[in-house]
Order: structure tokens, then C-alpha cells, then sequence
């Protein structure tokens, strides 16, 4: 995993646990944000797939609506799920950046998740996943969009109103946690 060395599970560098050797995950996974304004859902996706295109199989690029994301941890654990459900042969979408949107969003259906996670037309800040793509596909979509992480901090208040968290919940657990729990159990629903 490239870039994400601040990501942490119980306090320790993701990096120094092998999860990744462990769960048998040799996929390169990236997670940046952006601003951008979407003026055309359709024609933004067609240009993020012709950058993908242009060079390699087996690349995944998936925009999000980064204010329905509780920070890296939260889209990480997302992304870990949907491809472990692909591995196990558990997936709920034929494709695996559905699967990253339905998983990181705790939703069964599509258009829930689309919903919660989808692009809008409008000015927006979005979170992106790579997986297995080159370091210069971050370039060539900051000619598309404005790089910036800040995006991927979590929003509390929006987030409480676009999960229905309340606050007794939040009470004890943080906003992330409790959204990675809720990914979490999608597996034991299944």
C-alpha cells in the first residue's frame, strides 16, 4: 500500500502488520481526495475510465462522495471488505468498485449505496480509491480535479444526519468505528 503509512489499526502502521500477506491481499490500494465541480456525471466517468484505459488490466479507479466517508480508516476498511468478499466469493455486485461503494456505505443495495456514496452535479468533494493502478494516475487526475486530502476528514454533524447515527451511539464510539462496524456487518447478514 502506497501513500497511506498514517493509516493505523490498534495504534500500529498498518504497513508493520501484514494484514495484507495475511488475508492474502496483494492488491495496491490508494486513497486521495479531491474538489472538483461535476457539471456531467457521465462525461467526469468517462474521463476517469480513459485515463484507465490507456494503460493497464486489472486497474480500479471509484469516486466517492468523500462527506458520506469517516476518514481513510473508515474507505479502507471498505475496500479491504469488498475485496475479500470477491476472494471469498461473498460479493453482493458483480463488480468490484460497486462493491467498494456498497461496503464502505453499509448498504445491501445498489442504489442505496449510490445514494449515500454516489457523484452528484454539483461542486463536490470527492474521495478516490486506486487499486493496482500506476503512481501517475494521481496526476493525471488532478488535471480533472483539485488534489486535496483534507476532504477525507470526517464531518461529524453531516455524517450523523446522512447515517442516522445518534448520539448515544456516538456517546461511546467514534464515527468511523461505528461505520466500520456497520460495513462489518454486512458479512455476518450474509
Amino acid at each position: 500500500m502506497k501513500n497511506n503509512s498514517e493509516l493505523k489499526y490498534n495504534g500500529e502502521n498498518i504497513d508493520e502488520l501484514n494484514l495484507f500477506e495475511t488475508l492474502g491481499i496483494e492488491d495496491n490500494i490508494e486513497i486521495v481526495g479531491f474538489k472538483g465541480n461535476i457539471e456531467n456525471v457521465p462525461e467526469i466517468l468517462e474521463k476517469v475510465d480513459s485515463i484507465k484505459n490507456n494503460c493497464c488490466d486489472g486497474c480500479i479507479i471509484q469516486l466517492m462522495d468523500a462527506t458520506a466517508i469517516a476518514g481513510k480508516k473508515h474507505l479502507f476498511h471498505g475496500v479491504i471488505h469488498a475485496i475479500l468478499a470477491f476472494k471469498r466469493g461473498t460479493n453482493l455486485a458483480n463488480d468490484l468498485r460497486i462493491e467498494i461503494v456498497l461496503r464502505t456505505s453499509a448498504q445491501r443495495q445498489i442504489s442505496k449505496a449510490l445514494d449515500v456514496l454516489g457523484l452528484k452535479e454539483k461542486q463536490m468533494d470527492i474521495a478516490i480509491v486506486l487499486v493496482n493502478c500506476p503512481d501517475y494516475f494521481i496526476e493525471e487526475l488532478s488535471e480533472i480535479f483539485i488534489r486535496d486530502d483534507i476532504v477525507l476528514k470526517p464531518n461529524l454533524s453531516i455524517l450523523k444526519e446522512i447515517y442516522n447515527i445518534p448520539e448515544e451511539e456516538l456517546a461511546i464510539m467514534a464515527v468511523d468505528d461505528i461505520l466500520i462496524d456497520r460495513t462489518s456487518a454486512l458479512i455476518v447478514e450474509l
